[in-house]
């Protein structure tokens, strides 16, 4: 006789096409259920009522904690007793998630810590090139009264990125992300983190970066 085949419960929407299709390759494994409640309350009684027994992994999204709420306490025991094993986060955030509590029961957590960075360090640099060219005014100018977008009154002067320092608060993934951008552009780079990098580490952010202290890293910066 065969065993039950496991389940994997699905918390929240997918909303891209092909990170569902991803998902629902997984049902040549186990079957892909998902929760009946929509909010905390409820969620944890469908979780004691046995619902999702034989459940080995969770997909979640930030979105969930509507339905979920945290996934803490008495959410993880009932988890557990269903006998998930592995909740899998779609986020580089895990705060609404009890790492303690997931541990105390058995339970893996896994988060997406890389796929944002490079997206974040660019709207860093779109705001950054925003705010020194002084993009604002003439984009709401063109927008909303273009009859004042020739020059009248004159848009504020923008300056150059070139030369500029630009001083980085924690050189983690988006911050050395950032720094090879902003160098592309002539900045010079200063930082400050909880550590120095190592020389090989700065080396790969590249040639021109500085490690300095908090003090001096404001005293520098041209932006932070």
């Amino acid at each position: 006789m065969s065993s039950a085949r496991p389940k994997v419960l699905l918390l929240g929407e997918i909303e891209h096409e092909a990170a569902r299709s991803a998902y629902d390759t997984l049902s040549t494994h186990a079957d892909l259920i998902t929760p009946k409640s929509t909010k905390p309350a409820d969620f944890l009684q469908e979780c004691r009522s046995g619902a999702f027994d034989g459940t080995k992994a969770v997909y979640r999204t930030f979105q969930s904690v509507a339905i979920t709420g945290k996934i803490e306490g008495e959410v993880v025991e009932a988890l557990a007793k269903a006998g998930v094993r592995f909740i899998a986060h779609n986020g580089a955030g895990y705060d609404q998630i009890s790492i303690s509590d997931c541990k105390h029961h058995y339970i893996s957590v896994s988060n997406t810590p890389t796929p944002p960075i490079a997206a974040t360090a660019d709207t860093a640099l779109f705001l950054l090139l925003g705010a020194l060219r002084a993009f604002a005014g003439p984009l709401l100018s063109l927008r909303y009264a273009p009859e004042h977008f020739r020059g009248n009154p004159s848009p504020p002067l923008g300056h150059d990125p070139e030369g500029k320092t630009l001083g980085i608060l924690g050189m983690g993934g988006i911050g050395k992300s950032l720094a090879k951008k902003a160098q592309a552009l002539g900045m010079k780079v200063v930082y400050h983190n909880r550590r120095r990098l190592s020389d090989e580490e700065e080396k790969a952010v590249g040639e021109g970066v500085t490690y300095v202290d908090w003090e001096e890293l404001l005293r520098e910066a041209d932006v932070l």
